[in-house]
């Protein structure tokens, strides 16, 4: 009897699910994608909202070498083929959420990948709680799989738990017909870049606008957390600070009460007046306030722990549940490695955590071990290959502090492995440790306003003081069992170009002589 059994089963053919499609087909793995639409992409059909993506698509960079063009292209999935970037799709800084769509598409089809279009997966099973994970579409059909990979996306609307909050509208479903505010007095709850999106559609018809929530606004120019308010979006920021009828309300929103004629009246605690509570009077209220994991299809045996008010899955560093062996998590889903810190919410950030998943599979079920290199165990090796890499990589510098190269010492010959989750090298590798290569903002970067020339700076060739650098720079760790972390930090640099001799590379040979020389051989 031929088994039906497949290696993996991938639900969700967003870009995380098609990523992983392309590592798995160029593989040769038995894979099957469940999609519940009719197309790739479907969360993009519906947002944001308003279709225009705060993902740049930067396209004339000056540069030659493609994998520095992806530092600046916030769209493309990894493939070995380049017409399939997402940069011959728009002309726009900004792209129209239509275009992803399109995008989406042409590479499923150009890489011939095995989806199973109107099959949404309803019913996740593992009987007996180990051996293969049954899955059950709306149709009825099952599919087992020995790992599941879940890239569904984040689709359940997060619902703050304020009284009334049911009779308010949602980011999913309110008008974003500007006509229909017209004259109107309207709450915005939420400050992220849903809300602020939303207002500032309303700009030119609305009354009035609060946008309001209970933590102070966070910039994404100051916090470096591309989730944080973009500058596209802040249009309301200024209405508000040049004195016009709208508003950001710092406070919790304690209740929302529909009245007889259709309008509301919100309770708001104010934060920081001695917690003074108003009633408001609003026409509508719209609900932006994010999304979270559904994890309602997983039957007992395989429900996955979550984490941050149970809105994400707990995840090991191998994308891994930390309570059901052989459940995998792709793309958004994996924010909870960085929340709010990171880029794994984003697609040029999790593109490199699904090849990193990719990879821990292979090597773990296939024996393929993961990708490196020989070199000898010198100091101007090792100095010259991480100088050589941290200059182009697109992997450490969309995925900072999260994804790291890595060195292991050998003897008289070192390896050097690209792109691995930082914690997965948490216990040394190799008889004499090994080094980690990260980017890494500096310490207390996001308390620091980046446009404030009062606000001390290092000089760009002062290598002695780099570790008091606050913006993007390397850091290389030297990890031994029983000893403290050695770390070494190459001095930040306005054009990011870490190749001057004294100010760069002599420092950095130093370390690594320093080092090597501080274990036996």
């Amino acid at each position: 009897m031929p088994d039906n059994t497949l290696d993996y089963l991938v639900i969700g053919a967003g870009p995380a699910g098609l990523q992983l499609g392309y590592f798995l087909h160029r593989a040769g793995r038995r894979y099957l994608i469940l999609e519940a639409g009719q197309e790739p992409g479907q969360f993009f059909r519906t947002f944001p909202r308003h279709r225009t993506l705060i993902s740049i698509n930067k396209k004339h960079t000056g540069w030659d070498d493609p994998e520095l063009n992806l530092r600046m292209d916030w769209n493309s999935l990894l493939s070995d083929d380049p017409e399939l970037l997402f940069t011959h799709y728009s002309d726009r800084y900004f792209p129209h959420a239509d275009d992803m769509v399109r995008y989406l598409a042409d590479f499923a089809q150009a890489c011939g990948l095995r989806i199973s279009y109107g099959s949404r997966a309803v019913r996740v099973d593992r009987p007996g709680g180990s051996g293969p994970f049954r899955v059950t579409d709306e149709s009825g059909r099952t599919y087992e799989a020995k790992r599941l990979i879940v890239a569904a996306g984040v689709l359940k609307p997060n619902i703050p738990d304020i009284s009334g909050i049911e009779t308010a509208d949602t980011y999913n479903t309110a008008s974003t017909d500007p006509a229909d505010y017209l004259g109107r007095r309207v709450l915005i709850i939420g400050k992220g870049n849903s809300g602020f999106e939303t207002a500032d559609n309303l700009m030119e018809t609305a009354a009035v606008i609060h946008v309001s929530g209970p933590n102070s606004l966070r910039l994404a120019w100051r916090t470096h957390y591309v989730g944080h308010l973009r500058a596209v979006n802040n249009g309301l920021l200024d209405t508000y600070q040049l004195k016009s009828q709208n508003a950001i309300l710092d406070g919790d929103v304690k209740r929302v009460e529909r009245q007889a004629d259709g309008t509301y009246l919100v309770t708001v605690a104010f934060a920081r007046v001695n917690e003074v509570t108003k009633d408001i009077p609003y026409d509508r209220v719209i609900l932006c306030t994010g999304f979270r994991f559904d994890a309602s299809i997983f039957g007992d045996t395989c429900r996955p722990d979550l984490v941050i008010r149970d809105r994400f899955p707990a995840l090991t560093p191998a994308y891994e549940s930390v309570n059901v062996p052989d459940l995998h998590f792709a793309g958004t889903l994996t924010q909870s490695r960085d929340f709010r810190q990171g880029t794994s919410g984003f697609i040029h950030g999790f593109r490199y955590g699904v090849r990193a998943l990719h990879r821990f599979l292979e090597s773990r079920h296939h024996d393929v071990p993961w990708p490196s290199r020989e070199l000898p165990a010198d100091p101007s090796a090792l100095a010259a290959a991480v100088i050589e890499r941290v200059n182009r990589t697109s992997a450490l510098w969309q995925q900072f502090g999260l994804l790291a190269d890595v060195i292991v010492l050998d003897g008289g010959t070192a390896r050097y492995l690209e792109e691995l989750p930082h914690d997965l090298t948490g216990p040394p590798i190799g008889a004499r440790g090994h080094f980690s290569i990260t980017l890494e903002y500096g310490p207390d970067h996001d308390k620091i306003d980046p446009f404030d020339i009062a606000v001390g700076r290092i000089r760009q060739s002062d290598s002695a003081r780099a570790h008091e650098g606050h913006y993007l720079h390397p850091v290389i760790r030297h990890h031994r069992p029983g000893e403290a972390t050695a770390a070494h930090h190459i001095t930040e640099n306005l054009e990011n170009e870490w190749d001057s001799e004294e100010v760069h590379v002599e420092p950095l040979r130093a370390f690594f002589a320093r080092r090597i020389a501080s274990v036996p051989a």
